[in-house]
């Protein structure tokens, strides 16, 4: 009974959009703002609502173990009315700061949506420039649905990137710890340097110790 419970307040949100009059609700989530590499990663979601068409076990990503994000990905990708995942590179990181990348990354993730949305949910607490209705949720990851499935496709999308650039650049550890800064990572910096997919602008403390050691 906790379980349904629990489900059934993941659907607040977009039960409220509905009993408004929107039709398609999408659900919109990013992954990928603090590590030292790789891209920002954003997805966007139009997921079903009805009772026999839900999928049970959406949640915010990082709370579900890899396989089952797995799992949850590819229902949501089978049942989906609409997605879009959109990547921000490094570079554009680099340019314009990584909140800005963020907000451009969800804003070509919303508008990719080959359904558009009446509404969109978005985890934290920015706005972004859409052309539609936008609620902003924070922790909606958590809090909503959409937003959960949104948070699933784009964790596993980044994560599967990061796992093929450790193929590339097998000295950073990148399967393992996706990018984000672990003793591992710095610690392979120091003694490697950076390479392609680091964030200069992330990583410029540990260039100046680099430097400053001789390295």
């Amino acid at each position: 009974m906790k379980k349904k419970t629990e489900f059934a307040d993941k659907l607040f949100f977009e039960r409220e959009m509905l009993a408004s009059g929107a039709r398609y609700i999408a659900g919109a989530d990013e992954v990928g703002r603090g590590p030292l590499a790789g891209p920002v990663v954003c997805a966007a979601v139009i997921l079903p609502l009805r009772e026999d068409e839900l999928i049970e076990g959406i949640d915010d990503s990082k709370k579900l173990r890899e396989s089952e994000r797995e799992r949850l990905a590819a229902l949501i990708k089978e049942r989906a009315i609409a997605y879009c995942i959109c990547e921000e590179s490094e570079e554009v990181i680099d340019s314009i700061n990584i909140l800005e990348a963020t907000k451009r990354c969800m804003k070509r993730a919303a508008e990719g949506l080959s359904v558009p949305p009446d509404v969109l949910l978005v985890d934290g607490n920015f706005r972004i420039d859409v052309p539609f209705l936008q609620k902003d949720i924070v922790k909606g990851d958590a809090l909503s649905y959409s937003i959960g499935a949104a948070s699933i496709l784009a964790k596993v999308y980044r994560d599967n990137l990061m796992c093929e650039y450790d193929k590339i650049y097998p000295q950073y550890g990148f399967a393992k710890h996706k990018g984000y800064g672990t003793k591992a990572h710095t610690d392979a910096i120091r003694e490697y340097g950076i390479c392609k997919i680091h964030r200069r602008t992330f990583v410029k403390k540990l260039l100046a110790e680099a430097e400053k050691s001789g390295r």
